[in-house]
């Protein structure tokens, strides 16, 4: 065997652990989606469980009329539990992608979306709602939404529109970020101070991260959006591993843009993470840990990298949304909650076991 055979050889098996890991991960996603429609939205003890075979019938009976299914149980998974499910399947897909994108091209493995102040403004579009009952368009949970979005994408620009005029590097983004971050905390809180109590109540729980609001139009809005930023950002996939490995002046000697990628890319990032908070509320730490696990596993080929951690972060949501719902029926605790409280502790973890040379 030549040497060329051998290192195809070589490089087929490097590719094939990849997506044997991708692949078990979407069966691992699979289960989990049906484990969440079987549970409902609450349930008083672990007894009230339907099987799976009532679930997957109660689903592939709305294509196909010929199975026999439960008028009312298919109504209850179609309308309230199918959609929660995969509403955290494309919110954490979502997120843990931009977090992948964010991470690469700052070549900073502590930045996430939410390291550039998004959530910050997106908490403080939602305060100006919920108190002052001011905002961009729509009334109630729809102004709110809109209020979030608008003044993430405010801070994005922000952000971006700093580090332009420096030249677009990691550092001045991440700082950047950092200072909107504190101005954005102080300005909510400081709305907070003057709010009734009824109001701040409204808010925390916005903060707090959820998906009880999931509709089949919010799944499609943020589908919608993942299908057109997604192939965007997978483009710049091979740019990625030449700015994550080599740094920017490597990756300027191989010919690459390293100022539009890094633009292009934190933008549809921000924006992703913009739509996603607007429905769900802030859900951290799921654009932290879920690239960071993939990482470990699979390695930083960007390529294999993002969609491995859109699928990682898919099952930190939906399985931590499980949790929350099973640990103290009938409560239910938000999902930014339990994915904070399963998040530290793995990232701690990765932080001390991972060689040094990762965080470099």
């Amino acid at each position: 065997m030549n040497t060329t055979d051998n290192t195809r050889q070589l490089y087929m098996k490097y590719i094939a652990r990849k997506m044997l890991f991708i692949v078990v991960s979407l069966a691992i996603l699979f289960f989990l989606v049906l484990l969440s429609v079987s549970i409902g939205t609450s349930i008083e003890s672990l007894k009230d469980l339907q099987s799976l075979k009532d679930v997957l019938t109660a689903i592939v009976g709305r294509f196909f009329p010929q199975v026999e299914t439960n008028p009312f149980m298919e109504k209850v998974i179609w309308n309230y539990r199918l959609p929660r499910a995969l509403f955290g399947v494309v919110a954490g897909a979502g997120l843990a992608i931009s977090g992948a994108v964010m991470q690469g091209v700052t070549r900073n493995p502590l930045v996430s979306p939410f390291t550039i102040g998004i959530s910050s403004a997106a908490a403080f579009g939602a305060s100006i709602a919920i108190i002052l009952g001011a905002g961009f368009v729509g009334i109630g949970t729809y102004l709110i939404m809109m209020n979030a979005f608008v003044f993430a994408l405010v801070c994005a620009v922000i952000v971006f529109g700093l580090a332009k005029l420096r030249g677009a590097s990691p550092e001045t983004v991440v700082l950047a970020g950092i200072a909107l971050t504190y101005f954005f905390g102080s300005a909510t809180a400081l709305l907070h101070y003057f709010a009734s109590q009824e109001q701040l109540s409204a808010m925390v729980r916005w903060t707090f991260g959820t998906l009880s609001g999931a509709t089949w139009g919010g799944i499609s809005i943020i589908t919608a959006v993942l299908v057109i930023t997604i192939p965007m950002m997978m483009k710049y996939s091979w740019d990625l591993n030449a700015t994550f490995s080599g740094g920017d002046e490597t990756a300027k000697s191989l010919g690459i843009n390293v100022s539009r990628v890094r633009t292009v890319s934190l933008i549809l990032s921000a924006f992703v993470t913009a739509t996603i908070i607007s429905f769900t509320g802030i859900i951290g730490f799921v654009g932290l840990v879920a690239p960071h696990i993939s990482r470990f596993l699979i390695g930083g080929d960007h390529r294999f990298l993002i969609p491995a951690s859109g699928i990682m972060g898919s099952i930190l949501v939906v399985g931590g949304d499980i949790v929350g719902r099973i640990v103290s029926p009938p409560i239910m605790f938000p999902i930014g909650i339990v994915v904070s409280f399963v998040g530290v502790p793995m990232f701690l973890y990765l932080m001390m076991t991972k060689r040094k040379r990762y965080w470099e």
